[in-house]
């Protein structure tokens, strides 16, 4: 088992399905190039079949993209198969991903087809990707719902066929960690020819488990993971991608994996995306809200000035915010106080300092947050 996880990055695809997200071709280029830079190893760019624009899009960064493999959907049809062959021509690195539904749920209701023929649709999808590159990844629609033996039945036929990354979407966020590391670990072991093939998680946010079961699935044995930059995507969203990235890394002792990305443009790249998507990311995000390095409480504030590992299990700078912030409120205490006081180059005797920190303690009860300007006018 390789100790590298891949990072497939569905900002431009799943997450542009965002309701109320419209991405320009520039702005898509954009954010592709900072992907790149950023280190992701496949962009999925798009979904050629669905609109010209789509098409332009996934054909743009095909071009102008190089040291990453980009990546275009399609429904298991050869019609949507040939548009994103020609979108991807000019690819340095390309993929196709195609796929359909394994539970029962869509076979029945969306597909209105039976097991057997929607095995027989798959398995003639991927024959036909083959045709136009070797890169072929095989998505099994609602895998958490669907019944295992069958799973198990169409991963092998697919890796059959030439699929050579098998794709486990937990498609409507119905699953749990538990659920979803036995579902990856079962078809890696159950599979006879599972070693021929990566297995990718790809779930979303519904019940709030993306991350976690994104993370159960690298515990099982995947060794790619699907995410949004913000996690950003249809309904709850997507993985995100710099929750993952950094859960890899700060616990290696846990996971034993990394990726390649470079964590200090995590922030840099969660602020485009969230500036050109219109996405606003809520402060108390994780890894890259406003609030995730910000300290308002007291008992908070000591600590973290005494030594930053008391309450940061991240240094801010690995992530490419420039520090710590000590955010003054009713509920700070001395310590904060003199420490935003000597950022600003204030230093007072300990009968002054207290006069003033009674009256901080005052002004702070009539505020959501004491600034900067409020500390110069209670020092005079």
């Amino acid at each position: 088992m390789t100790d590298r996880v891949l990072v497939f990055d569905t900002t431009l695809r799943d997450g542009e399905q965002s309701p109320g997200v419209r991405l320009s071709l520039d702005e898509k280029l954009e954010i592709g190039k900072q992907l790149t830079s950023l280190g992701v190893d496949i962009i999925e760019a798009g979904f050629p079949i669905s609109s010209p624009g789509d098409f332009a899009s996934v054909n743009l960064l095909a071009k102008e993209l190089r040291n990453v493999t980009i990546c275009g959907l399609t429904r298991a049809r050869e019609k949507d198969i040939e548009v994103a062959a020609e979108a991807l021509a000019p690819a340095e690195r390309r993929r196709i991903h195609t796929g359909l539904g394994v539970s029962d749920n869509h076979l029945m209701f969306k597909f209105k087809m039976s097991r057997e023929e929607a095995l027989a649709t798959g398995v003639k999808a991927v024959k036909f990707a083959r045709q136009f590159t070797d890169d072929v990844e095989y998505f099994m629609e609602d895998s958490g719902r669907a019944d295992l033996d069958y799973v198990y039945k169409v991963v092998e036929e697919v890796i059959r066929a030439g699929a050579t990354t098998i794709n486990v979407p937990d498609t409507t966020g119905y699953t749990y960690p538990n659920e979803y590391f036995h579902l990856i670990k079962g078809i890696i072991e159950n599979v006879p020819n599972s070693d021929q093939a990566v297995f990718s998680c790809h779930c979303h946010n519904d019940l709030g488990m993306a991350t976690a079961n994104t993370l159960a699935g690298v515990m099982g044995g995947a060794r790619q993971v699907e995410v949004t930059v913000n996690g950003i995507g249809e309904r709850a969203g997507n993985t995100a991608l710099e929750e993952v990235v950094m859960a890899l890394h700060i616990r290696q002792d846990k996971f034993g994996v990394d990726t390649r990305i470079d964590t200090t443009q995590l922030l840099p790249t969660s602020r485009m995306v969230s500036r050109l998507s219109g996405m606003v990311v809520q402060r108390n995000k994780a890894v890259v809200g406003a609030n995730a390095y910000a300290h308002s409480s007291g008992i908070h504030q000591d600590g973290v000035l005494k030594e930053r590992s008391t309450y940061e299990i991240i240094d801010p700078l690995l992530v490419g915010a420039e520090k710590s912030e000590i955010i003054l409120t009713a509920r700070s205490g001395r310590h904060g106080l003199k420490h935003r006081l000597a950022e600003i180059g204030f230093a007072f005797s300990e009968d002054r300092f207290e006069e003033i920190y009674s009256d901080f303690l005052k002004l702070a009860d009539t505020k959501k947050e004491v600034d900067e300007d409020d500390l110069r006018l209670l020092v005079g």
